[in-house]
């Protein structure tokens, strides 16, 4: 893996570069990032691994161990690497569950109260036990 330069960042990771494991493996290239560029949030890479049955693999950001100019390292083994999923169509989301059982009434009530509580203007009324 020498060769690779300096330390660069997902922001000018180019496709074609390069995808190596944590153990050296040549495990493919970048085919494209997943990222929010606007509010600097990368998510991952997808990787051309066409030597691996299915071809293209998902590498969430906390498996990218580090990006340089001419290579990305995984923090994964190759035998990890091999078992990266398919990238899915669908972005991950993330979802709050059991709001919409609570009063709205009730929620507006109970945020009053924090409200009052935090800023001082509650603290001390009987009201607040």
């Amino acid at each position: 893996m020498d060769g690779l330069g300096t330390p660069s960042s997902y922001i000018v990771l180019e496709p074609g570069v390069d995808v190596f494991s944590s153990d050296g493996t040549r495990i493919g290239e970048v085919e494209h990032v997943l990222a929010d560029f606007d509010d600097d949030i990368f998510d991952g890479i997808v990787i051309d691994a066409s030597a691996l049955p299915g071809g293209l693999r998902f590498a969430d950001a906390a498996q990218v161990a580090e990006i340089y100019e001419r290579g990305v390292v995984l923090s994964l083994d190759a035998a990890g690497a091999e078992a990266l999923p398919e990238p899915s169509d669908n972005p991950g989301t993330i979802a709050v569950h059991g709001v919409e059982d609570i009063d709205e009434s009730e929620l507006k009530g109970s945020l009053r109260r924090a409200w009052e509580v935090v800023s001082g203007k509650g603290v001390g009324k009987s009201s607040d036990v």
